[in-house]
């Protein structure tokens, strides 16, 4: 049996030194990282981005079906979403867990090898944190400081009329890849002799466990002079993203539903979970792709990146926010993706 570590023979403080030892300060914004009672950074002439997520045992993840190195890689590149859907880089996070004492001091150096593994991918440095106890599961609380410059941060309510729809990558793989370990833990949980059938479910899983952020976005931005009007990262499905969009910047919009960027492992699991393929990419959560507005003008700029994909494009408010179908019909946008607070 492995060795374990209980939390009660460490105490906080050193549970703390343990769980940092092996952190890297990266970026020149951060002037002093763990040690004294707060961090100090120096943006100089960046605006700083701030953004806070929380994630809850049994709410966002479930320990049945999730390893915990994948856990805190999770955690941390959803946070880093954020501030790249503004348009801007993230440099700094701070980490707040709550656990209760079923975890061992081994199984959270795990979670902090994959936030840490995350920081050293995406060039971002852990600066401080907080660790208490809980009643019950584990609560993980991840603050991510960025910078961006003052004329090029994106916002979600400045979408013009006539600016194109794009989406990078490709949707509801994630959606799909949290299917199939629902269906592998309930069949567990009938028969705990069963062992799990994920072959040929790698991409869906990885997506789901291990997504990844649009750093390389941001750089093709800058790299290509392109200021996006408007963006947002696809948490909670594209269908609410776009509605938030537009909501916010008082516009319609119209999506074409044969542009949906969607991958053909993606379209056979959904098909085998009597799901519509369009479906899934449209409230499917935690894709974490980045959904954006740009200027007619930049299209040439875009138009031969394989990995950004035009969607549909803003329209005047009057005309409502639609999903136009291959046959050319048009359908009211509703948000059906993740909602904490929906009735059940």
């Amino acid at each position: 049996m492995e060795n374990r570590t209980e939390l009660s023979s460490l105490g906080e403080f050193k549970l703390i030194e343990v769980l940092n030892k092996d952190n890297v300060v990266e970026n020149d914004s951060t002037l002093v990282a763990i040690g004294d009672d707060c961090a100090v950074l120096d943006y100089k002439d960046k605006k700083v981005l701030i953004s806070t997520d929380t994630m809850a045992e049994g709410v966002h993840f479930d320990m049945v079906y999730t390893p915990l190195k994948h856990l805190g890689y999770k955690a941390a590149v959803s946070n880093f979403s954020d501030i790249y859907a503004m348009n801007g880089k993230p440099k700094q996070i701070t980490i707040s867990l709550s656990v209760s004492n079923r975890y061992s001091v081994e199984a959270l150096q795990e979670l902090y090898a994959g936030i840490r593994l995350a920081c050293e991918k995406y060039g971002v440095d852990i600066v401080g944190g907080d660790t208490t106890s809980s009643m019950s599961g584990m609560v993980l609380t991840i603050t991510v400081i960025g910078e961006g410059n003052a004329d090029t941060i994106a916002r979600r309510n400045t979408a013009k009329e006539n600016d194109l729809i794009c989406v990078t990558g490709d949707l509801g793989a994630a959606y799909a890849g949290l299917l199939v370990l629902q269906r592998e833990k309930a069949t567990w949980v009938a028969d705990p002799n069963m062992q799990p059938d994920l072959d040929n479910y790698e991409y869906v899983l990885e997506r789901q466990l291990k997504p990844e952020a649009g750093k390389w976005l941001i750089e093709f931005f800058e790299k290509n002079s392109i200021v996006p009007t408007s963006m947002i990262d696809i948490s909670d499905g594209l269908a609410s993203e776009i509605l938030h969009i537009c909501n916010d910047s008082n516009v319609g919009c119209e999506i074409y539903l044969d542009k949906l960027p969607i991958d053909y492992q993606t379209s056979r699991v959904l098909e085998e979970f009597k799901i519509a393929a369009e479906t899934g990419a449209l409230n499917g959560g935690e894709d974490y792709e980045l959904l954006f507005t740009i200027s007619q003008k930049d299209y040439e700029k875009i138009k031969d990146n394989a990995d950004i994909h035009i969607i549909g494009y803003i329209a005047e408010k009057n005309a409502g926010c639609k999903l136009v179908t291959k046959q050319n019909t048009t359908i009211d946008i509703k948000a059906q993706g993740w909602n904490h607070y929906r009735d059940k």
